[in-house]
């Protein structure tokens, strides 16, 4: 048996040798994030990144048990609450209007570490992610929508080069926040949407103080370039998870490049 005990990239590194070795042994995942308790810890989709891009090359690996210590948050730098907290919001923008509404009520109790707080907002994130993967566990279908914003925050961190040692690179849970707000106004220019879901969810993003604009220096043909390469797509076609509003995400297929350049310029 494999235990990942770390975060995100540990827990998905030990998955994807647990389901090599000897054609799969057992793995248990310990996260010690919140990103990863809220995450990548549950539902078994293994991989691992590569030049090209973010998780390329995996496999479907369901971990034998999963053991979220809340206590191992407390150690956490501030940043690194505020980036499993954007993983959070998500569940509430893809599904869940009332998780949404107690997320803006509660952002201080959130941010400021408070255990019970963050024990709701874990257990609700598990509940949720763990809904969709028994559906569909090999994202066929519906999981691909827990992938809301991932398809320009993985255009960001691979263009910024995942693993670089420079604090002024986005990591993960930034990277998406900033994906969110690109997907819910790309929704509202193909008027899927209201505009005005798209302001509620930049403004709660930027009151747990993650980033809600691509980084500065960044080419909008590179990262559309890096879309291109996401495994949501068909035929290669850009297919991605925009919504109808908050709570209400689906997946678009065929979508026009050109809407998206529009929007990744700004």
């Amino acid at each position: 048996c494999v235990i990942a005990l770390g975060g995100g990239v540990v827990g998905d590194l030990a998955g994807f040798a647990a389901a090599c070795s000897f054609c799969g042994v057992d793995c248990v995942q310990l996260p010690t994030t919140l990103l990863s308790m809220v995450d990548s810890s549950v539902g078994g989709k293994t991989a691992v990144d590569i030049a090209q891009g973010k998780n390329l090359v995996g496999a479907f690996h369901p971990p034998r048990a999963v053991f979220a210590d809340t206590a191992t948050l407390r150690s956490l730098p501030p940043r690194e609450v505020r980036a499993g907290l954007a993983e959070v919001i998500k569940y509430g923008a893809i599904r869940d209007p009332r998780f949404f509404q107690w997320l803006e009520t509660e952002r201080a109790a959130l941010l400021s570490g408070d255990a019970d707080a963050l024990g709701l907002a874990i257990a609700a994130s598990c509940e949720h992610k763990a809904e969709i993967v028994e559906r569909d566990p090999l994202e066929r279908g519906e999981r691909a929508l827990l992938n809301l914003g991932h398809t320009f925050g993985h255009a960001i961190e691979t263009e910024q080069g995942y693993g670089s040692p420079h604090n002024d690179n986005l990591n993960h849970g930034e990277a998406v926040a900033v994906g969110m707000v690109l997907a819910a106004r790309l929704s509202a220019d193909l008027g899927l949407a209201p505009a005005a879901d798209t302001e509620r969810l930049q403004a709660l993003l930027q009151a747990y103080g993650l980033p809600v604009t691509v980084p500065a220096g960044l080419s909008p043909d590179a990262l559309l370039h890096r879309m291109r390469l996401d495994k949501k797509n068909l035929a290669g076609r850009l297919r991605l998870v925009l919504w109808r509003g908050i709570g209400r995400a689906e997946v678009v297929p065929d979508v026009d490049e050109k809407r998206v350049l529009a929007v990744l310029s700004g």
